[in-house]
């Protein structure tokens, strides 16, 4: 199937900032940002079955129905006795007599009378008559009886009841679910070898700036090697998209039209890494403007703060455009806080808020209010068994050291000031994030 057009891909990006309440492109809060990426990406709704061992991180693209129910029987929760609960003690220990055994697989077939009970299996199906199963480290066997004393269970404890997972037609997992591990469990458990899912996204990335070298070519004075292009293919590699990685490209108005009117027409989304500052001599602003529907924005945040977003078009084809600066931390960060949720929502995932922890701050932390920062910090538990955070030293947007060296981020908000040492303070770590 063709990449959708611009016009299939977005309402109209003037008319949606329009609306934003506050909307200053020098001056834009993150949650701001965030609001208008939310209201203009739109989930891409190209549907395909694949093999349930393949469907790991991809997006359900309908609801998973159970076809019969979980468990289809009741079970044993744990090895012990099945037995009837009126047959319980309440005041003494009770005596029962072992008819026989059921295994998990291979059920006991037959009756159970009053005063009797059955050896049991964990998973094995209760016996008719059975309600309840005893552990069998309660019991003391002597011969054929099984003795359990008083008050170590009551009636039910340790059955499994059947459907008490799924019902037969309740939904198992619904459609825009991110597959999990459990989730592919589940699925397996219905006995299905197949799922529909959406399409894998497929999104083009590049650098530009006439500075920078690739892995393997020769480092000339003045020059650097690109990170950036290995941290980007990491994280949307994480997320499970396609990539298509096109390198470096020189600050060129031909060689970047080129580069980004390739990207366009062969990804759904494209990112691209340094030339949107403002007063920067770079020609990326020009062409992106010229290709697509594009704002520039200057953030209220640090690090990170200019940022280009919108769609451009080629030949017919539209991709939604990040534009991120060219600092190795700053593109990481506006990656985790504005992209990657973009993304997620082109996927046509169901989109969960990220989990902040409150932990204690090590250190006092300098801020100015009007801004969010995210400095790059490690957890730690005290001696208390609180859990407390410090950075991880110095916060340039240039020192990639200090994202490979963190746990996470420390979450400063627009209005917040300074944290004093000993303060609570919002921590959001990277585990299940990067």
């Amino acid at each position: 199937m063709n990449t959708p057009t611009t016009s299939e891909l977005a309402p109209d990006l003037a008319q949606i900032v329009s609306c934003v309440a506050g909307y200053d492109p020098n001056a834009l809060p993150v949650s701001r940002v965030q609001e208008v990426i939310r209201r203009f990406v739109q989930p891409l709704r190209v549907a395909e079955r694949v093999d349930l061992r393949a469907a790991l991180g991809r997006v359900l693209a309908e609801d998973v129905i159970a076809p019969q129910d979980v468990p289809a029987h009741d079970n044993a929760g744990m090895d012990g006795y099945a037995l009837r609960g009126a047959d319980l003690a309440a005041d003494g220990s009770a005596a029962l007599r072992r008819i026989g055994t059921g295994l998990a697989g291979h059920e006991f077939r037959g009756d159970v009378p009053p005063g009797c009970c059955v050896r049991i299996m964990t998973g094995a199906v209760m016996p008719a008559g059975c309600d309840t199963v005893v552990p069998q480290e309660f019991c003391r066997i002597e011969g054929d009886q099984v003795r359990i004393p008083a008050g170590v269970l009551k009636l039910g404890d340790n059955r499994r009841k059947r459907g008490e997972d799924l019902r037969a037609g309740e939904p198992a997992l619904r459609a825009g679910k991110l597959l999990r591990p459990a989730d592919i469990g589940l699925i397996a458990s219905l006995g299905q070898a197949e799922v529909m899912v959406w399409r894998r996204l497929r999104v083009a990335f590049l650098s530009s700036g006439d500075e920078l070298r690739s892995i393997g070519e020769a480092l000339d004075e003045g020059c650097v090697y690109d990170s950036n292009r290995y941290t980007l293919w990491a994280m949307l590699t994480r997320l499970g998209c396609e990539v298509l990685d096109l390198g470096v490209v020189r600050d060129d108005p031909a060689a970047l039209e080129t580069a980004l009117r390739q990207a366009c027409e062969n990804a759904d989304a494209v990112i691209t890494s340094g030339g949107v500052s403002v007063g920067e001599a770079d020609h990326m602003r020009a062409v992106m403007a010229s290709l697509g529907d594009v704002v520039f924005w200057r953030i209220a945040m640090r690090p990170g703060r200019p940022m280009a977003f919108g769609r451009i078009e080629s030949a017919g084809h539209g991709a939604m455009l990040f534009g991120l600066p060219g600092n190795p931390v700053a593109v990481m960060v506006t990656f985790y806080h504005f992209v990657r949720e973009a993304l997620l929502h082109m996927m046509g995932a169901q989109m969960q808020p990220l989990p902040l922890l409150s932990v204690v701050a090590q250190t006092t932390l300098r801020k100015r209010p009007g801004r969010t920062e995210y400095q790059r910090a490690v957890l730690e538990r005290l001696p208390d068994g609180r859990l407390a955070t410090r950075t991880t030293g110095d916060q340039g947007s240039g020192i990639l050291r200090s994202m490979s060296r963190a746990d996470g981020f420390i979450v400063l908000h627009h209005e917040q000031g300074s944290v004093q040492a000993g303060e609570l303070v919002d921590f959001l770590p990277f585990e299940g994030l990067v």
